[in-house]
This record gives C-alpha cells, sequence and structure tokens, in this order.
C-alpha cells in the first residue's frame, strides 16, 4: 500500500518498529471483537508487528507531527467488494482520528482500488464503531442475531452478540460527497 497522507495522519505499510505502539492498545483491546488479537507481551507485539509488515490488508494510522503509531484500518478485498474495519487507542478516541483515516481509505479504495462496495460489521454494543459507520454515509443493511461470541460467561457458555452490518456503494459515496468531489480527499 502507498501510504495516504490526511491533514493530520499517515496511513501506510506495519513496520517493526510499531510494535510498541501496537501493543499500547493490542495489550487489552476495549472492542470485544479484538479479544482474540490481544498482546499479552511487547514480544507477541514484535511478532505482529511483523506479521503485519508483510499484510498488504492492514494499515496502520500513525499521526503525521510524531509517526506515532495511534491505531490500524483493514481492508480486505473479495473482488470489487471490501470489507473494512478499524480499531484505535482510546487515548486517541473522540479527536476525529478514526474519521480522518477512514475516509482517506474510503477515497482510496473507491478512486484508486475501484472498490464497487464496502462493508463493515460491527457489534451493537460498539458505539462509538456504529457511529463511525454512519458519519461516513454507510447504511445498516441489517442486524444478526446472537451472531458471534468472542467471551465466555462464569460457567464457560459463550456470551453472544448482535452483529450489525453496515455498508456504502461507490455511487452512495459519490453521491454523498457532490459533484466533483468524488475524488481523495
Amino acid at each position: 500500500m502507498m501510504p495516504i497522507d490526511t491533514p493530520r495522519l499517515v496511513l501506510r505499510r506495519f513496520t517493526p518498529h510499531d510494535a510498541a505502539d501496537l501493543f499500547a492498545y493490542l495489550h487489552e483491546p476495549t472492542a470485544s471483537c479484538f479479544l482474540s488479537l490481544a498482546l499479552p507481551t511487547l514480544a507477541d507485539a514484535e511478532r505482529e508487528a511483523e506479521k503485519r509488515s508483510n499484510d498488504d490488508t492492514a494499515i496502520a494510522v500513525c499521526l503525521r507531527d510524531t509517526g506515532k503509531l495511534i491505531g490500524d484500518l483493514f481492508a480486505h478485498p473479495e473482488g470489487d467488494t471490501v470489507s473494512v474495519g478499524w480499531n484505535f487507542h482510546p487515548a486517541f478516541g473522540g479527536q476525529g482520528y478514526a474519521f480522518e483515516a477512514a475516509d482517506a481509505l474510503f477515497a482510496c479504495l473507491f478512486t484508486e482500488k475501484a472498490a464497487r462496495r464496502l462493508y463493515a460489521y460491527v457489534e451493537d454494543t460498539n458505539t462509538p464503531s456504529w457511529r463511525l459507520c454512519e458519519k461516513l454515509g454507510m447504511r445498516r443493511e441489517g442486524v444478526f442475531k446472537e451472531f458471534i461470541a468472542f467471551t465466555n460467561d462464569a460457567q464457560g457458555n459463550p456470551i453472544y452478540e448482535n452483529t450489525m452490518q453496515y455498508a456504502l456503494l461507490h455511487r452512495e459515496w459519490a453521491s454523498q460527497r457532490g459533484p466533483g468531489r468524488a475524488t481523495a480527499p
């Protein structure tokens, strides 16, 4: 992936040097869907950063001024459809970074990668993520009741969560941006 610059961020390929910052937000993930990605030790984070450095679908989101990794995006292509998602360090929440990064990624996917449709899965308890989907212009296509379990209760029984699917078509995205604005920011 070629780097994408925004006013405050740089979206780029992961490097092994991202391990400490990756560890900072993945040693105790806040969203249940990322519990399986938890990194118990810095050594685990070093292995994960190395792995991601060889994966075009994993996108590091860094502050432009300092280069600090504050989160990541993913974009898994399935033909002309792309599964997208995000995970950010909670300390950087509420500042518009996730929107800025995802908006730039969407522009790249639609204009440079010729994506026809983007979609995201979001647990109904992850309010910041479903609000981000809506702010990005995605529409809720449905709710899968008791779709997946990321944890178990005290007796070892799965705790199933409801999962919403959001999506955005290229033509919807272009229409929302208006004439002459359907290009990358």
